[in-house]
C-alpha cells in the first residue's frame, strides 16, 4: 500500500509533527513518534500530554481498524488501563470503533474519534486517579458483547454471537435465517435486517466472519 494511499495521512502529520512514517513489517503503513495531543471536555477541563505512540494503519482501512501500541511505557499494563496481552491499546470494542470510523472514514478521523478520547480517559485517570471518566467496558469478550447488546438491542450473549454469525455470511442467505431478536420470523422479514444491514456497509463479510471467530474462542486455561 502507498502512504499517499491513506486518507487524511497528510493532515496527520501536519497536526502531529512528532510522528513520522516508518518501515513496517506487515502490509500498510507504520507510524512512529511522539505523538502531543490537546482535548478539552466539559466533564474533565483541558489536558495537554504526549505519548510515544506506534500506529499501523492496515492496507484495508478503514474498513480495517488501526493498532495502537504505546512504546514510551507511560500507559501501565496493570489491567487498570485497558491495554491487550500483545501490548496494543484496547480503544474500543471493535464493532463500535469500525462505526466511529465509518462516520469519519480517514486517519485524522480514527484519531478524533477514537484515539485522542482514550488518551483523554488514560491522562484524567493518571492525574487524578479513579476510573476512566468516560465509562468502561468490562475486559475481554464481556465488554464486547455488553457492548454489542447495547449496541443492537439485544439481551444475551448467544443473541450477540448469532447476529456476528449472520453478518459473516452473503445477505441473501442470513436473510432466510432466523432473527437473533426471537421475533419467530426470518431475518428479512424482521425490522432487525435493517440494523445488521448498516453494519454491513461498514466491513466485508471476511471481516465479520473473522470477528465471530475471536469473540467465540474460549480463554485459554491457566498453567
Amino acid at each position: 500500500m502507498r502512504v499517499s494511499e491513506i486518507n487524511g495521512l497528510s493532515q496527520f502529520l501536519l497536526d502531529y509533527p512528532g510522528m513520522s512514517t516508518s518501515p513496517c513489517s506487515v502490509q500498510g503503513v507504520c507510524l512512529r513518534g511522539n505523538f502531543q495531543f490537546q482535548a478539552c471536555e466539559s466533564v474533565g477541563g483541558k489536558i495537554v500530554d504526549s505519548y510515544k505512540l506506534e500506529i499501523i494503519v492496515p492496507s484495508k482501512f478503514p474498513q480495517a481498524l488501526p493498532e495502537v501500541t504505546e512504546t514510551g511505557g507511560k500507559i501501565k499494563r496493570d489491567g487498570n488501563f485497558h491495554v491487550n496481552s500483545d501490548g496494543s491499546l484496547c480503544l474500543g470494542s471493535p464493532l463500535r470503533l469500525l462505526r466511529k470510523v465509518h462516520s469519519a472514514p480517514s486517519l485524522t478521523g480514527f484519531v478524533d474519534q477514537c484515539l485522542i478520547p482514550y488518551l483523554y480517559a488514560v491522562s484524567y485517570k493518571r492525574i487524578n486517579g479513579g476510573d476512566f471518566i468516560f465509562g468502561e467496558l468490562a475486559h475481554g469478550e464481556q465488554g464486547i458483547v455488553d457492548d454489542y447488546s447495547a449496541m443492537l438491542g439485544l439481551n444475551e450473549k448467544h443473541q450477540v454471537i448469532q447476529a456476528i454469525q449472520l453478518l459473516g455470511i452473503k445477505k441473501r442467505i442470513a436473510n432466510k435465517k432466523s432473527c437473533p431478536c426471537r421475533c419467530g420470523r426470518r431475518l428479512g422479514a424482521c425490522p432487525f435486517h435493517h440494523k445488521l444491514n448498516e453494519l454491513r456497509k461498514m466491513a466485508p463479510v471476511s471481516w465479520f466472519r473473522k470477528h465471530d471467530l475471536v469473540i467465540n474462542t474460549p480463554p485459554l486455561p491457566v498453567k
